[in-house]
């Protein structure tokens, strides 16, 4: 078992560093990275997916690419520009809400320039608006983005969405009302969103989130857990086993740590990410290993509450 810790390129989610750990299996690298707020009960769907991939593998896919968006986080107007330019994909995802409206908006023109007008942008909230202040938000972010594609979980509850999808015409993507649900088979999103957000670590692996997309009978959006590349193949894997895929998916978030424990990172190229069979070689970690054995204590205690 590896200890890993990369600093971040910018602080996102309130962190300035990704830490986890990876270990081998008779399938290959599984990792395990839940956030450190979350306990160990909300962590053992982390472990079921890394324990998935380096014992079981992965369902056959159905593609052989992925499209992906770049991720801009909460930075200035010109810095979300340059992360566009540079990024090579045609759609943008772009935090909102941790800052004013006023600088949201700004890099929100920011992106629309850097992508052009044929680009798709959507934008996430993480739960951080009421419904008044949702509906304010979205209609000045769609005129300022030159249309939104859609909105990322713009309130908490499930009925707050539905609120808000009724008084906006931006399509409403639900995420945290899905994975943080206490059954996400058989939360009820089709009447308050019209895109589900897939993330296949908190779901508990690739064949759980399979069953939890064909669940919501919504169009599906796969995004990352904020993984190293080995943690990022399986929701590759995900979104390449989908039977349909309509929409470019959160997979290239690379660009937000400073560094990789692969020399094989999963980054796109001309927007597109490659399917692959198992988890690339963490052949880097050194570079990144920590002597936090507080992970391996974590790990004793998650897989005491992993249904195997």
């Amino acid at each position: 078992m590896h200890v890993y810790s990369i600093p971040m390129r910018a602080r996102f989610r309130g962190i300035t560093q990704r830490t986890g750990l990876l270990f081998e299996g008779p399938a290959g690298w599984g990792e395990f990275c839940p956030f450190e707020e979350y306990d160990d009960a909300e962590s053992a769907a982390w472990l079921a997916c890394a324990l998935e991939a380096a014992n079981d593998g992965w369902p056959a896919p159905v593609r052989s690419r992925i499209p992906v968006n770049c991720t801009v986080p909460v930075v200035s107007a010109e810095k979300a520009h340059e992360i566009v330019a540079r990024s090579g994909c045609s759609t943008a995802k772009v935090k909102v809400a941790e800052s004013t409206l006023a600088e949201d908006c700004a890099r929100l023109e920011a992106v629309r320039d850097a992508l052009g007008p044929g680009g798709f942008v959507r934008v996430d909230a993480n739960m951080m608006w009421d419904v008044d202040t949702a509906v304010t938000a979205i209609k000045a972010m769609d005129k300022a983005a030159g249309g939104l594609q859609y909105v990322e979980q713009p309130c908490h509850t499930l009925e707050e969405l539905a609120a808000v999808r009724r008084k906006v015409t931006v399509p409403i993507a639900a995420d945290e009302s899905i994975r943080k649900a206490e059954d996400p088979l058989k939360v009820a999103v089709s009447g308050a969103a019209d895109i589900a957000v897939i993330k296949v670590a908190p779901l508990g692996g690739v064949r759980k989130a399979l069953e939890v997309a064909e669940a919501c009978g919504l169009p599906c959006v796969v995004s990352s857990a904020l993984e190293t590349s080995v943690g990022m193949a399986a929701g590759v894997a995900l979104a390449a086993a989908l039977p349909q895929l309509g929409y470019a998916c959160g997979l290239a978030t690379l660009q937000l740590l400073d560094g990789d424990v692969t020399s094989d990172s999963l980054t796109p190229v001309d927007g597109y990410l490659p399917v692959l069979t198992k988890a690339p070689q963490p052949d880097r970690i050194a570079e990144f290993e920590s002597g936090d054995d507080a992970w391996i204590r974590r790990y004793e205690r998650v897989l005491a509450k992993v249904d195997l």
